[in-house]
């Protein structure tokens, strides 16, 4: 796949986001604020009998070799071009996704058998005692010990997960908009190659957002544990509740700001503090829209994700409810488990299923955004309609 074709840094002779324009415009671009002069729309030849004809008053419309058209974005443009995105590249998005899934339950499921060993006799120790008899404090904290392993590698898949969704999904973004075929084998090493820094973004963004928050629990709840018997709260509580009412609006403020971060990363090439810096360019003066588009891609995901599940969580209902009913005559153990079994297995799928459009569908319009702040800042459409319409031994020039 061919990367560099209008996705690198804007041109040395091209502003960045705030600085104003030092020469002429763009062959048939106007300045930002006049009217379109009739010069044809990028990467389109001209009209060979002299000025674009314009019919009824209305320009001819852009090129689109891919899902969205080359010009500034609209609402509809950055959400119905993520589901085409999706629906075109399902199978290699699905296919790294499953894959990256896959490895981290089986280092998830290992650490659960190697726990599940040592456990054995630590939970005789604690939860089967004579009654009246408490527990001794090494057994207990020896328990939560042998839960560590199995949080930290849960944590570190979910976080690899969402480095790899953040990676991928600009990567697919990027042949998307130009039309271009992707397979799996190519993303996945544009997936891997780009992974470190966009681990590095969402570190460095998790660490500003979260980390006050963070502070303030440790700062809080070992006082509210230490009065957890007090007849009123403790102070505590209410500068817990106070402290992340007045931060959450802040923690989203930054999240949104450095939102575009992971597409810099991917499609400039750039490290976690460039790309961080570029996103906060580029997201400048277009805050609440790309807070309000990203909210709804959100709230879309979850939506369609949830009636992706329905259908599946039906199904087990129906091997559940006559397996609850047998197990109430015959008094069978048996019977429920296998009922709760298939209602657990149908569950799982359903949440797989519907887990990849969840994780997915918000990222691509986020990548998408990027594009869309691209062309309305640096002209970003004309590079990508020069890149199509290039020649084959030109196209990455």
């Amino acid at each position: 796949m061919s990367h560099n074709s209008g996705w690198g840094q804007p041109h040395p002779g091209r502003p960045y986001p705030g600085q104003p324009y030092p020469g002429q415009p763009y062959p048939g671009q106007p300045y930002p604020g006049q009217p379109y002069s009739g010069q044809p729309y990028p990467g389109q030849p001209p009209y060979a009998g002299g000025p674009v004809p314009r019919w009824g008053g209305w320009a001819p419309p852009p090129p689109q070799p891919g899902v969205i058209p080359l010009r500034p974005l609209q609402l509809g443009d950055v959400l119905g071009g993520a589901f085409t995105a999706f629906r075109r590249y399902w199978k290699p998005l699905t296919g790294v996704i499953l894959l990256v899934q896959g490895i981290g339950i089986l280092l998830v499921a290992l650490a659960i058998g190697i726990t599940a060993v040592g456990l054995d006799s630590r939970l005789k120790a604690v939860f089967d005692l004579p009654e009246g008899q408490a527990p001794a404090a090494d057994d207990v904290v020896a328990l939560l010990l042998y839960g560590i392993p199995v949080a930290v590698l849960l944590l570190l898949t979910l976080v690899l997960l969402t480095a790899t969704i953040s990676a991928l999904c600009p990567a697919v973004i990027q042949e998307a908009v130009l039309g271009r075929p992707a397979t799996f084998s190519a993303l996945w090493r544009r997936c891997w190659s780009r992974l470190p820094s966009v681990l590095g973004v969402l570190l460095c963004v998790g660490l500003l957002a979260g980390g006050p928050v963070m502070v303030l629990y440790a700062a809080c709840i070992p006082p509210i544990i230490a009065s957890a018997h007090d007849a009123s709260p403790p102070m505590a509580v209410f500068v817990l509740l106070l402290g992340l009412l007045l931060w959450m609006p802040v923690a989203v403020w930054v999240t949104i700001r450095f939102g575009l971060a992971p597409a810099v990363a991917v499609c400039e090439g750039l490290g976690p503090v460039a790309a961080m810096r570029r996103s906060w360019q580029l997201v400048g003066g277009g805050w609440w829209r790309t807070f309000g588009i990203a909210g709804l891609a959100y709230l879309l995901a979850a939506v369609v994700g949830y009636i992706v599940q329905m259908p599946f969580a039906l199904l087990g209902l129906f091997a559940l409810v006559p397996a609850v009913m047998t197990a109430g005559e015959t008094g069978d153990p048996g019977t429920l488990l296998f009922g709760f079994g298939g209602y657990l297995v149908c569950v799982m799928i359903g949440m797989a299923i519907g887990s990849v459009f969840q994780l997915v569908y918000p990222h691509l319009v986020l990548s998408l955004l990027y594009v869309d702040h691209r062309i309305r800042k640096e002209n970003l459409a004309e590079a990508l309609a020069a890149g199509v319409t290039a020649p084959a031994g030109n196209a990455g020039a």
